[in-house]
């Protein structure tokens, strides 16, 4: 892995450490052939300030608990962080190193979390990152005031971005860097990269903007350094660790593939290997005199690896401290403990009531909310100013933000792309279970940030209500029509639609309890049926997905209704009407396409038996996918546009979603 000691050019112990890391990085993109190498080389100085001398990390425990966060929004610069990973001694080996972006290695081309140690979040779109960062800082605010105690702190760390152009291009960082500005996140600290490059060319195509004078105006502390001045690195640091009532930004002034004789500040730079020849100038203009590829020198390597040592001094200190915390405030010691590993207070679900009255789907969900809530100290979250509508509201807590840290109710204002990446960001906490609320068509803003929960694996709550076309005044420009389809379409998210308040309420015993992915729970504004359990069946079977609601008396059915949310109440009427005219039909509840098909073929050839062909489909939305249910000789009613603007009886009756409707369509299909 190293080689011996030889005389260097490089005229300094920190040059040399830099080189290596910047001739670590252009050896890597080299050998995949692919790959960014002008962001680690001109981040290069700052990576290694930061990393050795100022972020409390440990290399032998990532996943400690009190660690310092270290964000890289401009993933496409991963190289930086996998050099630095491994000359700082974390898992990730020289081999790994030289398989950059190669099958099964753990140096993919952007950073992800759970796949190499050490990276925090998944970096992949721009401006998610820092954007997520923002999210990390408000867990470590709410969860150091809900834990710490006076002279016993056990939760207090930084949260570190390193950010480019790009990511300030995109709108949702300007979100969420506006709301972290507003809450004065303190302990959040972001380094900008302004080469003042992009893809197309100098920046100066598509953004001028000042961004130190943007930065200031959302209430953050802002510095300016070169991004070759170590020592004006390391002041701003401090400076902006010492400042507790703004978050920082660092305009870190840098040049692109520095050190390229003819790739340095040139598009070229960004996302193309240098080259052999390339490559072997910019090692010579580094003074760096070694021919073979991924060299690295012992005394640099010494001192990266001092952070071995250091680290494992760090939570050394650090578990003392919580031993005696442990001593002092055993009830909280043990509350700590269990929450960081994910363990739910016993009986959390106790109070979850059985509902017997008509409501909206979105009612009942706020009261299983409020029902959970003093038993589940970290559910937290809110909406996109929409509390009220989207029921999102825990009535015996306060609003979180500066003046109340401990409060746990989130107030995102209009700001859904935000939102999304903020969740992601809390959630990484492991800790805390967060939720976030809008209208089900303004998902559309919040797809990026759930993809990147689905990669990532993690635990955030989505609460959209205003479902469908059952809205009814706004509009088409309101109602949700692809987004169940939309939402459904993404790997490892679970999309729950309840067709009533018990169901909501499983929904939600669901949501709490499944920690691998993030859940959507789509909600109707508008008044539904609440079934009686007695004579349907127990909506605890939503965890299978989907289930028989209501079934003929005996022998096989000669149609089976599906449907989900509000629309099972006309598939329940269908079936009560068809019934009179010898026709027997089974309703099918179907709140979540993802659960059902994890289940045995065995349970799913129960509620959907292969000889049973004459099947229709029930949803106000688009019909896509719903074909893999309903098969060749099914029908479905569904959403053929985008809806209009009238009262949510009339638009249900005029797109076809009625009792008169579905038994029309019924005896259509069975040719009576």
């Amino acid at each position: 892995m190293t080689t011996p000691a030889r005389a260097t050019a490089v005229d300094t112990l920190d040059q040399l450490c830099i080189t290596t890391l910047q001739t670590l990085c252009i050896d890597a993109v080299d050998k995949a052939n692919s790959g960014h190498p002008g962001a680690p080389m001109e981040n290069s100085p700052f990576g290694f300030e930061l990393f050795t001398r100022h972020l409390r990390h440990n290399p032998n425990n990532p996943n400690w608990v009190n660690r310092d966060r270290f964000v890289l929004s401009a993933g496409h610069g991963c190289m930086l962080l996998y050099g630095l990973l491994h000359l700082t001694g974390y898992d990730l080996s020289l081999d790994d190193i030289k398989n950059f972006r190669q099958w099964g290695s753990k140096t993919p081309g952007h950073p992800e979390f759970g796949h190499t140690p050490g990276v925090e979040t998944t970096t992949g779109p721009l401006g998610q990152g820092i954007s997520t960062a923002v999210g990390m800082a408000m867990a470590e605010r709410f969860l150091g005031a809900h834990f710490n105690r006076p002279d016993h702190s056990v939760i207090d760390h930084f949260t570190y971005v390193l950010c480019s152009d790009g990511d300030l291009m995109e709108g949702v960082a300007s979100e969420a860097c506006s709301l972290a500005g507003t809450q004065k996140l303190g302990k959040l600290i972001c380094f900008y990269s302004d080469n003042r490059i992009t893809i197309d060319g100098n920046t100066d195509l598509a953004f001028k903007e000042n961004v130190a004078t943007r930065f200031l105006a959302y209430d953050w502390h802002v510095q300016s350094v070169e991004g070759g001045d170590l020592k004006g690195i390391a002041h701003a640091l401090k400076a902006a660790q010492a400042e507790t009532t703004r978050p920082s930004l660092v305009v870190m002034r840098t040049h692109i593939g520095l050190g390229s004789p003819n790739r340095q500040d040139t598009s070229k730079a960004h996302g193309e290997p240098l080259g052999k020849e390339e490559t072997r100038l910019t090692k010579l203009n580094y003074g760096w005199p070694y021919d073979e590829p991924f060299t690295i020198p012992d005394e640099a390597l010494n001192v990266y690896r001092a952070c071995v040592e250091r680290g494992a001094a760090f939570e050394a200190e650090w578990n003392q401290h919580f031993q005696a915390y442990k001593s002092n405030f055993p009830e909280l010691a043990a509350e700590f403990e269990a929450a960081f590993n994910g363990e739910l207070p016993s009986g959390w679900d106790a109070d979850i009531p059985h509902i017997t009255e008509d409501m909206a789907t979105r009612q009942a969900s706020g009261m299983v909310i409020n029902a959970i809530a003093p038993k589940l100290p970290f559910l937290l979250g809110g909406s996109a100013d929409l509390a009220p509508s989207n029921n999102t509201l825990i009535k015996d807590s306060k609003n979180f933000g500066p003046e109340n840290p401990a409060g746990r109710n989130f107030h995102f204002g209009v700001r859904e792309h935000g939102m999304g990446a903020v969740l992601n960001g809390m959630a990484l906490s492991k800790a805390l279970i967060p939720y976030g609320g809008t209208f089900l068509i303004f998902s559309d803003y919040m797809k990026p940030a759930i993809r990147l929960a689905a990669v990532m694996g993690i635990r955030a709550i989505y609460v959209y209500t205003h479902d469908s076309i059952g809205l009814g005044e706004d509009g088409p420009t309101h109602q949700a029509v692809e987004q169940m389809a939309g939402l459904r379409a993404i790997p490892n998210c679970t999309v729950l639609r309840p067709a009533d308040a018990n169901e909501v309420a499983e929904a939600w015993r669901f949501a709490i309890q499944h920690q691998t992915g993030p859940v959507a729970i789509a909600l109707t504004r508008q008044k539904v049926p609440t079934y009686d359990r007695t004579r349907f069946a127990a909506a605890t079977a939503l965890s299978k997905g989907a289930y028989i609601l209501s079934d003929v008396e005996d022998g096989q059915p000669d149609l089976i209704l599906l449907a989900t949310g509000s629309e099972v109440q006309w598939a329940v009427g269908a079936q009560e009407k068809l019934a009179l005219d010898g026709i027997r039909a089974r309703v099918v509840s179907v709140p979540s396409w993802e659960l059902f098909d994890k289940q045995p073929k065995e349970y799913r050839d129960l509620v959907l038996p292969p000889s049973v062909r004459k099947r229709i489909a029930i949803e106000a939305g688009s019909p896509l996918g719903w074909h893999k249910y309903t098969g060749d000789e099914g029908d479905i009613i569904a959403m053929p546009g985008f809806g209009a603007s009238a009262p949510a009886n009339v638009l249900m009756e005029k797109f076809g979603f009625s009792t008169e409707n579905v038994v029309a369509r019924a005896k259509t299909l069975l040719g009576r």
